[in-house]
């Protein structure tokens, strides 16, 4: 088990506490594997009837994926340890799916920054989920920031998000909060984060046999407070599915800077700044998964992201962002206008055969 993970049992109940506050949570392949295990071992155990996901800290659930250990393994010659970097990549999509079909009510504290591979082990599938935001809730999927794309199963719950709002999400990377996650089906219930305290006193407590509805209950009295109605995202819905609806980036990019509001200009702003090649590897992905099984698009993502470090874009992101922090990183190509439709095509080629993918075993589960 890994340093950065607590795991316990009550009333039946288990619980992984991520405690890595310093970096956020952020997810390390021991973290992954620990995670694996531990719920490997609950899935079939009749002794355990849920389990909860929550952190130590009040800051994050969890801000993703260690980027820079994926800097430093990913600039490692191939005698150093960059077999870690696909080790981790498996096993993280892996551990996706195996939250996804989860058999039993799978409950995510999403208190403090959720983002990138915190989403990843926070989105459990619709026969499980109980995706709890407060008003601390900061969500995204930044991945285009650092010259990435929306991994960890993003494809999959990105395009099935209302209209398209899954396309904005992932193209800008912006952080929205309760109100937009709910808006969005990202998160299920609103609880603020003073009510917390006596949320975990319900489930330590607790005899229901449908435990989902009654934290669903225990919710009701705080619908008023995240009204997904009054979010952003229902605000702007309309103008959000006319831009983002467009068959190409650079149309996107267009449509924004010719809408002329306030929130058209801040997001074409925003994506300027974000990697152009990934930003059009992000809109094929979406495209893509929203026909897709929740499997098919984790081994996808597989390929995709081992073209992405053979790419290099993910590094020298991470290298901006991260590791020199001057955010300024030399994106290759420089403008939405030098990527060319064989590129984005290339990261959806395929790496390895059917029979030797390392996500080959995944399969849709039933309910």
């Amino acid at each position: 088990m890994s340093d950065y993970l607590l795991t316990s049992v009550l009333n039946q109940i288990a619980y992984i506490t991520l405690d890595r506050p310093k970096a956020l949570n952020s997810l390390s392949l021991d973290m992954v594997r620990g995670i694996t295990a531990a719920l490997m071992a609950w899935r079939d155990d009749p002794e355990i009837r849920a389990v909860v996901l929550q952190s130590s800290s009040e800051k994050a659930l969890c801000a993703g994926g260690d980027i820079r250990f994926f800097y430093d393994v990913g600039t490692a010659s191939p005698r150093g340890d960059s077999a870690l970097l696909e080790d981790f990549f498996t096993e993280e999509y892996a551990l996706n799916h195996l939250i996804h079909f989860y058999p039993k009510p799978y409950i995510a504290l999403m208190n403090g920054v959720v983002m990138g591979g915190g989403m990843g082990i926070a989105q459990a599938g619709p026969q499980s989920c109980v995706r709890i935001v407060t008003e601390r809730t900061k969500m995204a999927m930044p991945e285009v920031n650092i010259g990435l794309f929306p991994d960890v199963g993003g494809g999959y719950f990105l395009s099935r998000t209302p209209g398209q709002c899954g396309s904005y999400l992932g193209l800008s990377g912006e952080v929205i909060g309760a109100a937009d996650a709910l808006y969005a089906g990202l998160a299920d219930v609103f609880i603020p984060s003073t009510e917390l305290p006596a949320l975990m006193q319900l489930l330590h407590t607790s005899d229901a046999t449908d435990l989902r509805a009654r934290i669903h209950q225990f919710a009701a009295a705080y619908r008023d407070q995240a009204d997904p109605a009054g979010s952003q995202l229902a605000q702007q819905r309309s103008l959000i599915d006319s831009v983002f609806s467009a068959d190409s980036v650079a149309d996107i990019m267009q449509a924004l800077r010719e809408e002329g509001s306030d929130f058209a200009q801040k997001t074409a702003n925003t994506m300027a700044r974000r990697s152009p090649l990934m930003m059009c590897v992000t809109l094929e992905q979406l495209r893509r998964s929203a026909t897709m099984t929740v499997s098919d698009c984790l081994r996808m993502e597989r390929d995709m992201v081992r073209h992405c470090f053979k790419h290099g874009e993910v590094i020298e992101g991470v290298r901006a962002l991260v590791v020199d922090k001057d955010n300024t990183p030399a994106w290759s190509p420089a403008s939405l206008e030098e990527v060319s439709r064989s590129q984005v095509l290339s990261f959806f080629a395929q790496v390895w055969p059917d029979y030797a993918h390392p996500l080959r075993e995944l399969q849709e589960l039933a309910f």
